[in-house]
C-alpha cells in the first residue's frame, strides 16, 4: 500500500488556513482524501500541522477499512518523515499529539515506512491540499431558487 500526504497553509487577512491532502494506492484500496487540518483560523494552523494532518488522515482511512499490511508514507516534507524515523526531535508542542497519533497509527500495521520525496512526485497530494484550502476560502453556496 502506498500513501502520498501533503499540506498546504493560505495566509488570509482572519488569519492562517491549513488544509491537507492524501493519496492511498493500492489493491483495492485506492482513496482521495483532503481537509482542513484544523479549524480555519485557528492559531496552529501551520503548513507543518497540515502535512501531519495529511497522513494521520490517510493511516485513519487504512485502519477504518481493517487494511494492517504494510504501507510505504511518502510525502516532501522533511520535517514529518525525519520526525517520524527518528531523525528529528519534536520540538513544538503543538505537533506532538500529531506525531503521537502517527506513531499509534503506524502500530497498527505490519510495517510503515516514511519517505521523503521530492515536491514534483507529490503533485496529487499537493492539489488535494490546495483544494482544501481554496474550499475554506471560499465556500461554496447553494444556489438561489
Amino acid at each position: 500500500m502506498e500513501v502520498h500526504f501533503d499540506g498546504a497553509c493560505e495566509r488570509t487577512g482572519r488569519g492562517s488556513i491549513a488544509g491537507f491532502g492524501y493519496t492511498i494506492t493500492g489493491p483495492g484500496l485506492d482513496h482521495e482524501g483532503y481537509g482542513l487540518a484544523v479549524s480555519a483560523f485557528d492559531r496552529h494552523a501551520t503548513n507543518n500541522v497540515a502535512e501531519y494532518a495529511g497522513a494521520v488522515r490517510a493511516l485513519e482511512w487504512l485502519t477504518g477499512r481493517g487494511y494492517r499490511g504494510g504501507v510505504t508514507v511518502r510525502g516532501d516534507s522533511q520535517l514529518v518523515i525525519r520526525q517520524m524515523t527518528g531523525e528529528y526531535r519534536v520540538r513544538a508542542e503543538h505537533l506532538r499529539a500529531f506525531h503521537d497519533r502517527l506513531r499509534q497509527l503506524s502500530a497498527g500495521f505490519h510495517r510503515v515506512d516514511f519517505v521523503w520525496i521530492p515536491r514534483d512526485q507529490n503533485q496529487r497530494a499537493d492539489q488535494l491540499s490546495k483544494k482544501a484550502v481554496l474550499e475554506a476560502q471560499y465556500p461554496r453556496r447553494p444556489p438561489t431558487t
